[in-house]
């Protein structure tokens, strides 16, 4: 099959083995793949990862247990144990034996078939487009904003970054009501969200107070960081929403003086993102810049990187 891998440099194999499914896994076709910044970030030494990219996806199954085979479907990225304590205490995401599609020890989606657990899918409501679809597992990842921190309408809040993650959490932000605007560098997606009522603000016109009850760090840069902690106010809430490649150093005595809470987010619920998307609740097709085929694939990554555009689609399958 065709699979677009990462072995210390980029390529697109025409001949990848095709996966064999274990016993409690189904073979998804893949239709439609997304790509995003941590698939940038694999190619840079992230995660040390090898092997097929992506995470971001729909498909169909094609071999599986009866009940799937034929649906249309979305999957978790965690591939985890069921086992270990931390799967056992409902913290599966963390799972000490965890593989995660197209990051950690297993295959990603910029294929023509993935194998999968079956735990993993969601089947994909009718009313929900495939260009919608791929957009379900960084639609979850914004969702997990509010599920870990509740964002009150009283509270003003800042994303920092106007990238595709900071887009999608800026709009689930914005049905909370709350006091928001989005930080940003880059005029294109900056535009994106001053046309959906979003009040934004270029990064060289900010002018920190101390004044923000709680900032989304989205941008995944050490920059954005030390901005983040001069824009809360004392004991604000950080939450960081992005990792990065590089390592840098980071003066932590604002956390500590201005008692600042810092939380991590990452996975989020795959059935809110699939609701939301099935009411119109969130718009992610203007998102989309350019659809390529699988074929195109390296040029499609180096679009992805490109400010020029938000979101590169890759068309596996129709």
């Amino acid at each position: 099959m065709k699979a677009l891998c990462y072995n210390e440099s980029l390529s697109l194999e025409p001949r990848y083995p095709e996966p064999q499914p274990g016993p409690e896994e189904a073979l998804v076709g893949v239709r439609l793949a997304g790509i995003c910044a941590t698939d940038l970030e694999i190619t840079q030494g992230y995660m040390s990862f090898r092997g097929v990219l992506g995470h971001e996806f729909v498909g169909v199954v094609l071999r599986g247990p009866r009940a799937w085979r034929g649906k249309r479907v979305v999957a978790e990225i965690n591939c985890v144990c069921g086992r270990c304590e931390l799967c056992q205490r409902g913290l599966s995401n963390h799972c000490r034996r965890r593989t995660v599609i197209g990051i950690q020890g297993r295959d990603g989606v910029f294929a023509e078939q993935v194998a999968l657990p079956v735990r993993n899918l969601h089947e994909v409501p009718e009313t929900v487009t495939d260009e919608q679809a791929v957009f379900v597992e960084p639609l979850a990842a914004a969702y997990q904003v509010v599920k870990q921190y509740p964002i009150e309408k009283r509270m003003h809040v800042t994303v920092i970054g106007s990238g595709r993650l900071g887009l999608l959490v800026a709009q689930v932000l914005q049905a909370t009501g709350c006091e928001l605007e989005v930080v940003g560098r880059n005029e294109l997606t900056l535009n994106f969200c001053e046309k959906r009522g979003i009040r934004t603000v270029p990064v060289a016109e900010v002018r920190p107070r101390g004044d923000r009850d709680v900032v989304v760090e989205c941008s995944g840069s050490p920059a954005g960081l030390e901005l983040a902690l001069r824009l809360l106010r004392p004991r604000g809430m950080l939450i960081l929403k992005s990792t990065h490649a590089e390592a840098a150093p980071l003066n932590l005595a604002p956390v500590v003086v201005n008692e600042i809470t810092v939380l991590g987010s990452r996975c989020g619920p795959f059935p809110d993102a699939l609701q939301a998307l099935a009411r119109g609740q969130v718009d992610v097709e203007s998102m989309v810049s350019r659809t390529l085929p699988l074929d195109r694939g390296l040029e499609a990554l180096a679009m992805a990187a490109d400010p020029r555009y938000i979101k590169i689609l890759l068309k596996v399958a129709s």
